[in-house]
């Protein structure tokens, strides 16, 4: 009876290791694959806030994602029978980068989406604006930085008590100190001010050869677009969205909200796009999910860059989608066709 007990005991026990160690596998232990499915499809109207805004807004605009999961096993096992879903290596998205900072790039590019975004509807909407540096953002901290003081995504606010208001700036400030000296600086991380001390380290010009002190982080510069009208100020809410690829849908909403009367004339509008100052849309990926994104939110219409329209098509063919898609190539192509658009009825 007791060695009976035992062998069900043993038994017991084998049975929830396997259980663990099968858990494990399929669910915690990483594999060298990302996942990219349809993601989402979010009107852009609550993101952006514009002073003394025409509100006239019958239909949407909306942006469109990708979702992209680093995989376990059971997401992949999940995906052959996903006709959506698409596997690639992951050094295919981060070629020589950490996760870490390939989020952290994907936040700058958003950002200065953004910005693009804000000066390319001032400029369709004939409203004057400078540029001005919003503040300096830390990309990736190599090897040889101060790893344990910085974090990918870091904002700079001060250093030794002095707001920085461009690299140029900051590299005035450390030259007046020498390489090992220690620096006071104040970060934003998450949200919260963080005061961290680092020991400044040796940074070499690459072209000229010069050695000077520097942080130890490589550092990019984050624009805010002002306008020289009294009341027309635009601004962002956190969108929790990386990536450039939301620049047009951006811009249409802002333009809308700038000038009179409703561009959406009633449609729920989708799309994606890259823009730049000048209004010129550029390419995107992962547009055949976006296309999914869009019609799963019931869009009408998905404007798609020209250089993307023929992938476009084949998943919305695919998908039979009824929505119209509108390959553009500016700005102004955008607009105009909205403008000539009858209001639904």
């Amino acid at each position: 009876m007791r060695q009976m007990k035992r062998r069900v005991g043993f038994r017991a026990t084998a049975y929830l290791f396997t259980f663990v160690v099968i858990l494990y596998v399929a669910v915690f232990m990483n594999t060298p694959y990302i996942v990219y499915q349809p993601g989402s499809a979010s009107e852009v109207a609550p993101m952006i806030q514009v002073q003394n805004a025409d509100k006239d807004e019958k239909g949407t605009f909306m942006m469109t994602t990708v979702s992209a999961s680093y995989a376990n096993v059971a997401l992949l096992v999940a995906s052959v029978f996903n006709s959506n879903a698409e596997v690639v290596l992951k050094e295919t998205r981060l070629g020589d980068k950490t996760e870490q900072e390939y989020a952290a790039e994907q936040v700058y590019y958003m950002n200065s989406s953004q910005s693009y975004a804000v000066q390319a509807a001032y400029h369709a909407a004939d409203i004057p604006y400078k540029d001005v540096v919003d503040y300096l953002y830390v990309f990736s901290v190599p090897v040889t930085g101060n790893q344990e003081q910085f974090k990918p995504g870091d904002k700079i606010i001060s250093v030794e008590g002095q707001t920085i208001p461009d690299p140029d700036a900051l590299s005035k400030l450390l030259s007046t100190k020498k390489i090992g000296d220690p620096a006071v600086v104040v970060l934003q991380r998450k949200g919260k001010e963080v005061e961290e001390t680092v020991k400044l380290v040796e940074v070499k010009n690459q072209q000229t050869g010069v050695v000077k002190p520097g942080l130890g982080v490589v550092i990019g510069v984050v624009q805010k677009v002002e306008p020289e009208m009294e009341g027309k100020m635009v601004s962002f809410v956190d969108t929790d969205v990386g990536g450039p690829s939301a620049g047009l849908m951006f811009t249409m909403e802002i333009y809308n909200q700038l000038t009179p009367g409703d561009l959406t004339k009633g449609h729920r509008v989708a799309g994606t796009g890259t823009i730049d100052p000048d209004g010129k849309v550029g390419a995107i990926g992962g547009v055949k999910h976006k296309i999914v994104a869009a019609d799963r939110k019931g869009a009408e219409i998905f404007f798609v860059p020209v250089q993307n329209y023929e992938e476009a098509k084949a998943k919305a063919d695919k998908i039979g989608t009824d929505m119209k898609l509108v390959p553009v190539s500016t700005l102004a192509d955008a607009l105009k066709y909205m403008q000539e658009l009858p209001v639904k009825s």
